[in-house]
């Protein structure tokens, strides 16, 4: 990400950290970086607008984790920039998924720096980019022009993508102003899905279930409460995803205002906002009730209506939580606010 977005040397993201190269880049960056004072260029002067697009415009292509949708937005605040969260899925449908990485698919990062790293991918989406700046002095653009793609089975080209969207979509419904999905690691016949829900309010409650096979092939795990402000901070899920595929399970969905890792695969959606600490209807759902999913569509749905759910949220009771003072803070600091850190926007 930072070498789209300009801020480290041409290579950097895909080298190896036991790389020999990866010495000399570090050498290089710092020789740059005196360059860069001494000529009063600013980091906020090369991560533009313009820049962020890109660097999701290459996740997307890559195929990339979900947490990028947490740190791309953070970054651009710090840099002074606005990315909303639907920039995301637009930029998904407009954008092929030329990688297939681990998990999602069979290669590591040492076969996409092989094949020719991030230039080579910049190389097949040139005519898309904005031609943002780089610490390097040249633009994405000519840095594009000059990236050279050695196996196009891992960076495959426009059109013969792995598939025709990119890594990320975002879902919305009755349940979520907006939640993430990873599609490029969900199997076709789980793009589209309905079950019943199977509702948790701990991981380890939900980590018993599948060790006694509580859990049965189509049902819909929901774990609310795990947002920013319920967990609170919003905890990396990647045991109970890891546990359901450990268990053999290959139908069962997971719904959770938590988050993910990248090493997740098949339909977890997750980032659900509002977050049910908050007063999001994922805190509503209760055993048995239907869930629809589709990814195609970009919808993620419960089947009740409105004022059903809105009485079932006048009954729900937040679970306790033994918080440190520093939590304590935390939470306080997200109550009100989506996981983005911006203001809840009621549907």
């Amino acid at each position: 990400m930072t070498e789209v977005l300009g801020m480290s040397p041409t290579r950097c993201a895909t080298t190896l950290a036991i790389d020999p190269l990866k010495r000399k880049q570090a050498y290089e960056s710092g020789k740059r970086i005196v360059e860069l004072v001494k000529n009063e260029v600013k980091p906020r002067d090369i991560m533009t607008k313009d820049a962020f697009e890109n660097a999701i415009r290459v996740d997307m292509a890559m195929g990339g984790s979900t947490n990028t949708v947490l740190h791309i937005p953070a970054i651009a605040a710090e840099a002074g920039v606005e990315i909303d969260i639907h920039m995301f899925d637009t930029i998904s449908r407009q954008t092929p998924n030329l990688c297939s990485v681990i998990p999602a698919g069979p290669y590591e990062m040492a076969d996409i720096d092989r094949a020719g790293g991030v230039p080579g991918i910049l190389n097949r989406l040139r005519d898309a980019l904005k031609d943002a700046g780089s610490l390097s002095g040249k633009t994405i653009r000519q840095i594009a022009e000059k990236g050279k793609v050695v196996d196009d089975d891992v960076i495959r080209t426009l059109d013969n993508a792995y598939h025709a969207e990119g890594g990320i979509a975002v879902l919305k419904g009755n349940i979520a102003n907006s939640a993430i999905i990873k599609q490029t690691a969900v199997q076709s016949d789980m793009m589209v899905h309905s079950g019943p829900a199977r509702v948790f309010h701990t991981e380890r409650n939900l980590l018993d279930a599948i060790e006694a096979k509580d859990i049965r092939e189509g049902d819909v795990v929901v774990l609310p409460f795990q947002g920013p402000a319920g967990a609170p901070g919003m905890p990396e899920m990647l045991t109970p995803t890891d546990a359901l595929k450990g268990a053999g399970y290959t139908r069962v969905a997971l719904v959770t205002d938590g988050r993910f890792s990248g090493a997740t695969t098949g339909p977890c959606i997750g980032h659900v906002e509002i977050e049910a600490h908050n007063g999001g209807a994922i805190g509503a759902i209760r055993d048995g009730d239907i869930l629809e999913i589709d990814i195609p569509s970009r919808k993620l749905n419960v089947v009740l209506n409105d004022s059903e759910i809105r009485g079932r949220l006048k009954e729900v009771v937040k679970p306790e939580r033994n918080l440190t003072p520093l939590l304590k803070g935390y939470r306080e600091r997200f109550t009100g606010l989506n996981c983005y850190g911006k203001q809840n926007e009621v549907s």
